[in-house]
């Protein structure tokens, strides 16, 4: 009996303990929320934009393409998906429509042999081994999309130039203008248009960013093919026929874009122009191999009135110990062929000495300023001929480029070349915005170069912000700086080219920012740091497969 009084005492200690603990705990919250009250769910409304029927039009910033490749996880963080989703949070429809292209790892468009020994290469991941990127095993073959073409809301179709919008050569097999992103959706592929089923839609809102690959392709091909560079009569004529048939075939208001600085991009600053570190001894060592092609070229310039000295000192090679320019074959340089013959023939040099001259006939060092590509990366270094890899090696010995298509010229861009790709993309945007401003207000432009050098517009924008123009390189992010490159805590993907997700994000923020202050409207932003950055190799990538070589 005392037992269970005892025990019948102590319960009912415990719960008037509990009930006064609960009690004071919840007062204790109270009193805190009334001090520091939660901040309200953020809203959302579309204020004067009709966002019923949102349409995305453009290239593969558009799409979603990222990494080298269409996938999954780019695709369904795509700057539209991510619009469209902050869309719906006001008063738009619920589901965006892309064109899914159901796979994991997609097909990557930049290797250059896809697939490899039978294996189809998808989209690159961060190999910090080598390091740089390398594309993963796994990939998929570019398949038909099985939804219903009438649906889709995103015309993002990778690789596209603005003319590819207007033609149903872009959906033809047999046409050079063939896409396959496109074919793979289009409503009827080899007479449909990519603008003429985004119209079929009939649009309320609509993005269109559109003109990179009308100086990117130019670009990445490092000037060496110049029928990749749009001209600027067919850029006008091309741009204003799209805004035109928008606005006279939809009631639609909507963002048209600019074209991003392209050289900024990762692919053309990753590889700096002298990656050639040597200790002195290897130094001294090359300089003594290449005595003779610089006594060479010092007789060229004695005795042929055409060469200047200067232009001789221009291509010798001398080598210290540190960084180094690399060695580079320039096919625009006059061909020495016929001179260092006749430097044999008149007895300056003889035959052995003339046969080592061969490499070194169009060769010079790059020059501070230079651009090269990130596809350098992969040749600089390696040997030309693996049976002599100590005396063939690409970028210090051998000039990089030498045999290949186009004679090294891919490889690099020179500051001609780069004055050129600078001034057609300020004529482009010029000439987007000047229909922007003559479209009635129906289109509102977002100037992606705002703040940069020579842009009207003072502004810091993101790319300014981005590239150090601000003061700072990189772009802070709740507090977070995030990298203009690949490493993990950059916004380019693994290709050098496109934004990765993060990056998206940070494009699909300043689209929102715009939509507001132009419609009166108000959207969350994307949570960037949510999202991932690149992705790292892990036992899935070409180069870290010892059977499979390219």
């Amino acid at each position: 009996m005392k037992y269970l009084l005892k025990t019948t005492v102590l319960c009912v200690i415990a719960v008037f303990l509990t009930v006064s603990c609960k009690s004071d705990f919840d007062s204790l919250v109270n009193q805190r929320l009334n001090e520091n009250p939660l901040p309200d769910p953020p809203t959302a409304n579309s204020g004067d934009a009709d966002l019923s029927n949102y349409v995305a039009i453009g290239n593969s910033l558009t799409a979603g393409f990222m990494d080298g490749a269409l996938y999954n996880d780019g695709q369904q963080n795509s700057i539209p998906a991510m619009l469209a989703a902050k869309f719906a949070q006001a008063d738009a429809p619920a589901n965006f429509s892309q064109p899914d292209i159901n796979s994991p790892r997609g097909f990557n468009t930049a290797v250059p042999q896809n697939p490899v020994n039978g294996t189809v290469l998808g989209r690159f991941k961060l190999d910090t081994d080598i390091p740089g990127p390398s594309p993963t095993l796994g990939g998929d073959p570019i398949a038909p999309f099985t939804g219903d073409p009438s649906n889709l809301q995103n015309f993002g179709v990778p690789g596209i130039v603005v003319g590819q919008l207007l033609t149903p050569d872009t959906g033809n097999p047999a046409s050079n203008a063939f896409n396959p992103f496109y074919a793979r959706f289009a409503s009827s592929a080899g007479t449909s248009t990519i603008l003429g089923d985004a119209i079929a839609t009939q649009p309320s809102f609509i993005t269109l960013w559109i003109g990179s690959n009308d100086v990117l392709g130019y670009a990445l091909s490092g000037a060496s093919n110049p029928a990749l560079l749009t001209s600027e009569s067919d850029f006008d004529t091309q741009y204003n026929a799209v805004i035109g048939q928008l606005m006279n075939n939809t009631s639609a208001n909507g963002i048209a874009v600019t074209i991003p600085p392209v050289t900024l991009n990762p692919f053309f600053r990753a590889v700096p122009y002298n990656a050639i570190t040597l200790s002195s001894t290897e130094a001294n060592d090359l300089n003594q191999a290449f005595a003779g092609l610089n006594a060479a070229l010092d007789a060229v310039a004695a005795n042929f009135p055409q060469h200047s000295q200067a232009e001789m000192d221009a291509r010798k090679v001398s080598y210290q110990a540190g960084a180094n320019p690399i060695l580079a074959n320039d096919p625009e340089l006059d061909d020495l062929e016929d001179e260092f013959d006749q430097l044999e023939g008149a007895g300056a040099i003889t035959s052995q000495q003339r046969a080592a001259l061969v490499p070194y006939e169009q060769s010079r060092p790059l020059i501070q300023g230079e651009l090269v590509t990130l596809s350098a990366g992969a040749v600089l270094g390696t040997p030309a001929d693996p049976n002599n890899p100590q005396t063939t090696t690409i970028g210090v010995i051998i000039p990089l480029g030498l045999n290949s298509a186009a004679q090294g010229d891919e490889f690099y861009l020179t500051l001609a070349e780069q004055g050129l790709i600078q001034n057609r993309t300020t004529a482009f945007n010029t000439i987007i915005a000047t229909a922007v401003a003559q479209s009635g207000g129906r289109f509102t432009l977002y100037d992606i170069n705002s703040g940069l050098p020579g842009n009207p517009n003072t502004d810091i924008g993101v790319i300014a912000d981005l590239f150090g123009f601000d003061g700072e390189l990189g772009i802070r992010v709740d507090g977070v700086l995030l990298q203009p490159d690949f490493s993990p805590n950059g916004i380019f993907s693994t290709d050098g080219i496109h934004p990765n997700q993060r990056g998206n994000a940070i494009l699909a923020n300043e689209i929102l920012d715009l939509i507001e202050s132009t419609y009166n409207a108000s959207f969350p932003d994307v949570d960037v740091l949510a999202l991932p950055s690149v992705q790292l190799c892990a036992g899935d990538c070409l180069s870290q497969q010892s059977k499979i070589t390219p």
